[in-house]
């Protein structure tokens, strides 16, 4: 199920299933798991671990150096879950040292063309990348976060959950989890309500993170009095607690 024309370096550990396409190559230090389909044109180098039932199209470049003028050949690390799918040209780099060494990706993610995942990235699961977005280093996305077409984050930035970035919209400050973002730079413009809708988030649970994003997104008030307006929303929904609390402990301060 190797192509004749790939090249698979002998360190390499391939799963019996997997299909390998044509003129790829595979590095050493390179492992990946059952089911996995790896297109024609494709280049891995390791240390790189990618789990099973994923699909890697044409001309993409995975597990290569870090772009980053520090990064001096040290020893660093790319990690990819199960069932991902990963489109043309998409580039994904190994960590850094400085980053922690290792880049993360988990599950179920899609990511379309031309998406580029820098190093020391730390991606959760059922996210969406559309043509061209982009992260900086250091970048960590949260579960069922979607970034559009041409979206961008800066490094360092953190993406929560269920959030929704913008069509052409630059990040340069974290985006408050189920919160939509659009512009450039970057400006918040509301609950992802259509999104917590599809994924079967009731509608007293939408209410009340709207309540929460009123108050501590678009709010004026101080921001320990506005949390403690919503104390009985943090105790009834576990959603909000967790909203309420990325915003507190946010390093670089949200879109807002």
């Amino acid at each position: 199920m190797i192509h004749p024309t790939a090249i698979v370096d002998p360190d390499a550990h391939i799963a019996d299933d997997c299909d390998i396409g044509a003129y790829s190559i595979i590095g050493s230090e390179v492992t990946i798991g059952s089911g996995t389909t790896i297109g024609p044109h494709v280049v891995i180098r390791g240390p790189t671990t990618i789990g099973a039932q994923n699909t890697i199209f044409q001309f993409a470049s995975v597990g290569d150096d870090p772009q980053d003028l520090k990064y001096a050949g040290e020893r660093t690390y790319l990690e990819i879950g199960d069932g991902n799918t990963i489109r043309e040209f998409t580039t994904i780099n190994r960590g850094t040292e400085g980053g922690g060494g290792t880049t993360r990706i988990g599950n179920n993610n899609l990511f379309m063309a031309y998406i580029h995942v820098a190093h020391d990235c730390q991606l959760a699961d059922h996210i969406v990348m559309a043509n061209g977005a982009s992260l900086a280093g250091h970048v960590t996305v949260g579960n069922h976060a979607i970034l559009a077409g041409f979206a961008c984050v800066h490094q360092f930035c953190e993406v929560g959950e269920h959030a929704f970035v913008g069509l052409n919209s630059v990040a340069n400050r974290d985006v408050a989890p189920f919160t939509m973002v659009v512009g450039n730079y970057a400006e918040a413009r509301g609950i992802n309500k259509n999104g917590l809708r599809r994924r079967d988030f009731s509608d007293a649970t939408i209410k009340a993170l709207h309540r929460a994003y009123m108050v501590l997104i678009r709010g004026h008030t101080e921001r320990e009095k506005a949390i403690a307006s919503l104390t009985s929303d943090i105790d009834n929904f576990p959603d909000v607690s967790r909203f309420v609390d990325f915003v507190q402990k946010s390093q670089r301060g949200v879109v807002r």
